[in-house]
Order: structure tokens, then sequence, then C-alpha cells
């Protein structure tokens, strides 16, 4: 057997830790898919549509940290490119490949089906290089490894999405063998006087100041700083709060943590932490309408050292030629003792047992999920009311949760678990997802049969957009309303030639006790997906979220400015 393009592409994803890819069949791609089943180094995971698939391999590289997508030129890539925009703003290397037409229709004048009609066919290459880090055409064998080698490389070192488009006569030709691995995953080496500079000043920050506290922002992760960030906690012996965003980055149970700051709507206490300091260490924040509770608490200025994943500013200073790790690991080792800032104890939400027969309420939902949820659980945290639930609970060690606040896509979370748990099939994983965002992707609840992931769903069920109601209502928040539990059903018709047997599960709760008794079932239920519709009250929800959705609508009404 000849070693082709194909072949050549699956060996290098192999060797970066894919274990799995997904795909959505073209005509544009089927040669690849063949070539990436013929050389066997991953399983293939098939999604309902090409925007599910883009969100299930940015699921899968929050788990991995890396993950493929594969689809069909034009009608296919224009879809996932939604999810590559996702990945660029939430810091995720997810490669998209697209099948792309055979290399005799360039410039042949030819119109092509899947296309926009026109005879340039370089159109995808160039709308998709707007939300990825590197993007390749490959129309010969001889440029194909170091096209391939360039996007992998790129997007593992940015931590972003990347492109390639591979001419569907080009998948199957004989091609070079791939080298080691390590000149992909190896980073340039970090400018020594630089780093020096930078120390220097955060130390003469650091002598200054008294009261220090450390911010945890959400590129954190992607800047592979989460260890770095505890030693220096440790060393410095300061509080530490997290970002919304950021929850879980920063152990719950470590003696400095002090919860999540997210301004006026921040965890009990942790506002009067941050504003009360007189020196804050931000690692790897992002600063947005969200983040800022719509430009009302941005913490910067003099009396923050920023640290971001490719610069560092302090003193009204800016450093750059190191990595975020590189730096916290450096500055570690010659921190000042910091203590003055760890006053009290964290005192993390306590949410009181509602009356059994009592119709179930947002609290004590909550109160139950929380209770699920072990160090081994992966908690995912759709766009809502959701989030501010998750930065309300008290997470074990080892505990994680998963947000999507910049992209803030709704339904983006049913792909992105259904990924996460091919990725992760070791944990629980846990979702909770309003009813709107649920109708956008609801499709890949199905895959979650066919792979047997027994990811356990809380549908919210309370009749619309719930933080669009609190935002801007109108009503256009208001939706069809779905038999959810009993959708399930219509998942479970199995798949011709594979094992049956598998089974989702569609569960409803309107009283806590209905809603225990689920939990029970979904613990059982092993070979598939438990969906639980949760019942519950429209105007039911968190103060929290009322008391932001008023500030951000605030900042979208601004009126516009004349000079």
């Amino acid at each position: 057997m000849s070693f082709t393009v194909g072949h050549y592409l699956a060996e290098r994803l192999t060797q970066i830790g894919l274990k799995d890819h997904f795909a959505v069949a073209g005509d544009y791609n089927l040669v690849l898919l063949d070539q990436l089943l013929e050389h066997g180094g991953m399983r293939q995971i098939y999604s309902c549509n090409e925007l599910n698939c883009s969100f299930s391999a940015e699921g899968y590289a929050r788990a991995k940290g890396a993950a493929a997508a594969i689809v069909t030129f034009s009608v296919g890539a224009i879809s996932a490119m939604n999810g590559l925009g996702g990945s660029y703003a939430e810091n995720l290397p997810v490669i998209v490949i697209s099948g792309a037409p055979n290399t005799n229709d360039y410039g042949s004048g030819r119109v092509l089906h899947h296309t926009i009609g026109t005879t340039d066919y370089n159109y995808q290459l160039e709308m998709v290089k707007h939300v990825t880090c590197a993007a390749e055409s490959i129309t010969d064998a001889e440029s194909a490894p170091a096209k391939i080698d360039h996007v992998i490389r790129t997007a593992l070192r940015e931590k972003k999405p990347a492109y390639l488009e591979i001419s569907c006569n080009v998948a199957a030709a004989p091609c070079a063998r791939p080298g080691p691995v390590d000149s992909l995953l190896s980073y340039p080496a970090p400018d020594d006087a630089s780093l020096k500079a930078a120390l220097k000043e955060a130390e003469e920050f650091l002598k200054q100041r008294e009261k220090v506290v450390i911010l945890v922002g959400s590129k954190l992760r992607a800047a592979e700083a989460l260890e770095e960030t505890v030693a220096l906690a440790d060393k410095l012996g300061c509080a530490v709060t997290v970002m919304s965003a950021a929850k879980s980055f920063f152990p719950e149970t470590h003696p400095g943590f002090r919860g999540v700051y997210w301004g006026e709507v921040s965890s009990p206490g942790a506002e009067a932490v941050v504003k009360s300091a007189d020196g804050v260490i931000t690692l790897a924040p992002v600063w947005n309408d969200y983040s800022s509770v719509g430009w009302n608490d941005l913490i910067r200025g003099e009396n923050v050292l920023e640290v971001n994943p490719d610069r560092v500013t302090v003193n009204g200073k800016t450093f750059e030629g190191f990595r975020l790790k590189e730096f916290v690991k450096a500055l570690t080792a010659q921190a000042p003792h910091k203590p003055a800032s760890l006053t009290g104890r964290y005192e993390p939400v306590v949410l009181p047992k509602a009356e059994p027969s009592a119709p179930l309420t947002n609290d004590e939902m909550t109160r139950q999920i929380n209770a699920l949820v072990d160090g081994n659980t992966t908690l995912f945290a759709e766009t809502g009311d959701s989030w501010f639930n998750a930065t309300r609970m008290h997470l074990p060690e080892g505990a994680r949760v998963e947000s999507e606040m910049q992209w803030g896509h709704i339904g983006w979370s049913v792909p992105s678990v259904f990924g996460n748990a091919a990725g992760s099939p070791e944990r629980q994983h846990v979702l909770m997802v309003g009813d709107g965002s649920f109708q956008l992707t609801a499709q890949e609840v199905a895959q979650m049969v066919r792979y047997e992931l027994p990811v356990i769903i809380f549908l919210i069920n309370n009749y619309g957009y719930v933080i669009e109601i609190k935002i801007h209502d109108g009503p256009y928040n208001y939706i069809q309303n779905w038999d959810y539990a009993a959708l399930v059903n219509v998942f479970n018709g199995g798949v011709p030639g594979e094992a049956s047997g598998k089974s989702g599960l569609g569960l409803k709760a309107t009283t806590g006790a209905e809603l225990a008794e689920a939990i029970e079932k979904a613990r059982k239920n092993t070979r598939g997906p438990t969906l639980i519709e949760c019942k519950l009250d429209r105007t039911d929800c968190t103060d929290a979220l009322v008391a932001w959705g008023k500030r951000v609508a605030a900042a979208n009404s601004r009126k516009p400015q004349r000079s």
C-alpha cells in the first residue's frame, strides 16, 4: 500500500494525540475519508451536520488539546466556519479539513456544484482566513507535507483553529512519509533579555504593594499554565479569584480560593477581595462587555500586573518574547510572601433543600446538579442562566466547567459536550442547557445514542430565551415548545449494521422528588444519554442574571457619540 496525502494527514493527527476525528461526508471529501479510514489510526465519528461537526471538534479539543473535523467544499465548510469562529474566540486548536474540487477544474471556466456559481474556487480559502491562524490549499502531493505541518504546528502554538483544503483528486496521491512529530510540538526559545526585564518590573510592582490578589482569566488553560498558577499562589500566599469564564481553572479547594469575580454579580465576598487590593495580578484575562458587566467592572490600571499569553504589562511598560507559562514560573521563583489579602474564609453558596413535592425551582435544580458533580465530572454550562448557576456551584477537586462566554453561540453546548465525551469517555459529563438553545443543535443527541455516550442533559424548559428576555424583551424571545423528553425516543432508532441495544432515555421533572428520581435513573443509564426535562417557571432565574442583563442592555443601548 502506497503512502498518500490522506495517510500523511492521518499520521500527523495521530502523532499529536488524536484518537478520533469528526466528519460529515460529501462528494468532495469521500476519497479523503477513505484514506483516513485506511490509515486506521483514528476512529471516524459522524456528525449530523457541519455546524455540529465543528462544535463537536471544539468540545473534543477542550478534552484532548486539539481536534480535527472533515467537511465537504463550500456547503459544508462555510457552515463549519461558525464553529471555527467559536474555536478562535475560545482559543482552541481545531483543524478543519475541507475536500475541494478536482485540480483540473481550477482555471477551467467550468461551474461546479456546491459552489456559489462562479468559476473562481478560491473564495472559501479567503473567507476562512479571517477565523483561523493558518490556512492552506493542497492541489499537489509534493507540497502537502509542508502545508499540513505548517497548519498543525501553527494551530498548536497559537491555540487557534486552522484550515486545510485538499483537492479530491490529490487525497489519494502518493506522498512522502512524515518524520518525528517533535517539530510540530516545540515552541521558540524565550527572549531572555525581555523575560528578565519583565521580571524586574514585576518584582518592583510587588515590592510596593501589600494586599495582592490573583485574578485568573479564561485564556489561562490555553496558555498551559494552570499548575504554574497554583505554584505562584502558594508562593505569594495571597487570595485567588477567577473570572466567570475561568470557572474551574483554579482549584476551589485551595486555601487561597475566594470565588468568582464578575463585578457586581460576583460570588459572595469576591468583589470586595479584588476591589480592596492594592495590587492585582491578572492572568490571561478577557475583558469584553460580558465579563465586565457592560463595561462597568474592568480591572486595569496602575495597580494591575496584566499577564497575557504573549505580553506582560506592568508599571506603564510592556514586554513580549516569552510565553505566559515561562513568565509565571520565573516569577514564582522570586515572588515575595504577600498574605495580607487572605482574610476570612471562602464560603461557598449553600442552596437550601426544597420540599420534595414542591414545584421544581431553579435553586433546587441547581442544588441537585451540584450534588451530582464529583471530581471526575465535566460540567457544560450553555449560554444563559446556566452560566450563573455554574458560577454559584462549589466544585470538588478535579471537576471541570466548560462555557463559551466569548463566542456565546446558543446551542453550542450540545455538540460540544458530545465531542468532549468522545474525547474523555472516562469522565462523567453533565450539561445544563435551555430549551431555546437546545433547539438549535438537538440532532447531536442522536450521536450520543449512536456512540453510547452517557451524557446527562438537564434541559431547562422555561419556554423561551430567558437571557434575551432579561437583556431586551420582545416576541422574538418566545419559542414553539417541544416535548423534549419524548424526543429522545426519536433518536433511538439504531444504525443498520451496528449493534442494537443503545438507549437514550428521556425523563421529566416538575418537582424536586421527580428530579432526584430522574438523576438516579440517569446514573444507571450507562449505554447512552439521559435527557431530563426540568419544567421551570419563566420568571424563575438567578438574581445575578437579572442584574447582569440590565447592565449589558444598558451598554447595548448607548446612543451614538457625536464629535
